[in-house]
């Protein structure tokens, strides 16, 4: 059998029609990892024997004519900063190597419960911390679609698994960009749900008031299927919102739609391919009938600033619990109790863990904390307060999702700040906490380029229709 472009919903009717069986359907990923991960890098943990033996579960479950949930028997894979039990999750870094979960996250409960196979771990940069999966203790993954590219971070390895048909679907975290960015440069679709839609407990936190699960997919179809699998209030999540704040569609025609398009996110700097093909899924969306309207979010222009200033603030708190004691040991243990701690944290922390660390302790200490965070805080509020006042006017906006196509391998390894302004037009809505969504532009030439449709807080449902309704439309 091919699974070339096996998409959830295919899978779905193949399995309940017997077409294949959900064991020839992990074989043959399987099959296709061996074959293409030497190459792009995009697992770092593999479980075969526990993925053929859910599949078997799923095959009897078919055989006996019971039903089957949409994503039953979808072979997926996970971003390694979701726990799950008995499995390892190492977060990309050297401090984690050898963690063994003692429990599964909430969305790993859910997609288990579901029936769901789970196949493996994911590279990523190491917690979470890049814009190109460089940052891995681990390994180097490459872009599916141009190996010499990166493929996107920090849920890099889980966009390539997904465009190399690796893995029918995937799940990353998204703190500043990391779904949607990596999903850019990878040619597919990647959901940021509204903060606290999906359950984050079971993440292995970076910045806590930014992280969020999402899908990684091949159409916009998936990822709401996926999305809706994994959504919903948890009790282990204080952050998890009620069931009770779900927006319905304004309108299952998007002609009684108005989309917004913000001057500050189309700006010079934007490299050329990126803006041609930008304008391109405009004009298509513009052929569906959607109204558009220029808008103006006025403080975009010191979000990336104001992100970067809470985001290692929350990074030094998060990881501190690290010290090659706890979780995963760590050194010979040599010396003092301080001595051990230095070690430990010396050793096991990559280069830009460190750097976050160091920047979120100092904007946190005494005589800083005002100058800094709490200012930063006062910034990610007018932000958020520009985008209440946009969707007064307009249901949706639409940006770019990176102002560049994928950058070479180790272009920026050694630009911090070139390599932090990769995410310019997402960091936005983690700091409000809004839903995102990447899809990639129709035209096929040249490196992939996604588009992104930002929507009001827990209306997933408003942007998933418009993705879809592009994703239908013949151009």
């Amino acid at each position: 059998m091919s699974i070339q472009g096996l998409t959830i919903e295919k899978l779905h009717e193949g399995l309940s029609a017997k077409q294949f069986s959900a064991k020839e359907v992990i074989t043959e990923i399987f099959k296709i990892i061996e074959a293409k991960d030497k190459d792009i890098g995009a697992y770092v943990t593999l479980d075969k024997a526990e993925a053929l033996e859910r599949a078997g579960a799923i095959d009897k479950k078919i055989q006996k004519s019971e039903e089957l949930d949409l994503i039953g028997g979808l072979p997926i894979a996970l971003k390694d900063n979701m726990v799950v039990a008995g499995g390892r999750t190492t977060a990309a870094s050297k401090m984690l190597e050898q963690y063994i979960g003692a429990y599964d996250a909430t969305v790993v409960k859910k997609l288990k419960e579901k029936g769901a196979v789970i196949i493996g771990k994911t590279n990523m940069d190491e917690f979470a911390m890049g814009a190109s999966t460089e940052n891995s203790a681990l390994q180097k993954t490459r872009n599916p679609k141009d190996l010499t590219r990166v493929p996107g971070g920090s849920s890099g390895g889980s966009a390539a698994a997904v465009a190399s048909d690796m893995a029918v679907a995937a799940l990353g975290s998204d703190t500043g960009g990391s779904i949607r960015q990596p999903a850019g440069f990878c040619g597919v679709v990647g959901l940021k749900p509204t903060y606290g839609a999906v359950s984050r407990f079971g993440l292995i936190a970076m910045a806590s008031s930014l992280d969020q699960i999402g899908p990684i997919t091949k159409t916009v179809e998936d990822a709401r299927i996926l999305f809706d699998a994994i959504k919903g209030h948890d009790e282990y999540d204080a952050t998890s919102a009620p069931d009770t704040v779900w927006g319905g569609l304004k309108s299952p025609n998007l002609k009684d739609m108005t989309i917004g398009i913000p001057k500050e996110y189309f700006i010079k700097g934007m490299e050329p391919e990126v803006a041609k093909k930008i304008e391109e899924a405009r004009r298509d969306l513009d052929k569906l009938g959607v109204r558009f309207k220029n808008i103006s979010l006025p403080h975009t222009k010191y979000a990336i600033a104001c992100y970067y200033i809470l985001v290692p603030a929350e990074v030094s708190t998060n990881l501190a619990r690290f010290d090659g004691i706890r979780y995963a040991s760590r050194g010979n243990g040599a010396g003092d109790l301080l001595e051990t701690y230095l070690q430990n944290r010396g050793e096991g922390f990559g280069p830009e863990s460190t750097r976050r660390i160091l920047l979120g302790t100092f904007v946190l200490s005494s005589g800083y904390y005002d100058a800094y965070y709490l200012k930063a805080q006062k910034v990610r509020t007018l932000i958020k307060q520009d985008f209440d006042e946009a969707f007064k006017t307009v249901d949706v906006i639409f940006t770019p999702t990176s102002p560049t196509v994928p950058f070479k391998l180790g272009e920026r390894a050694d630009d911090p700040l070139s390599m932090y302004l990769a995410d310019i037009f997402t960091v936005p809505a983690n700091l409000a906490g809004l839903p995102a969504i990447s899809i990639p532009v129709k035209k096929k030439e040249g490196l992939p380029v996604g588009f992104q449709l930002i929507g009001k807080p827990f209306h997933e449902h408003e942007i998933l229709r418009v993705g879809e309704e592009y994703e239908a439309f013949d151009i």
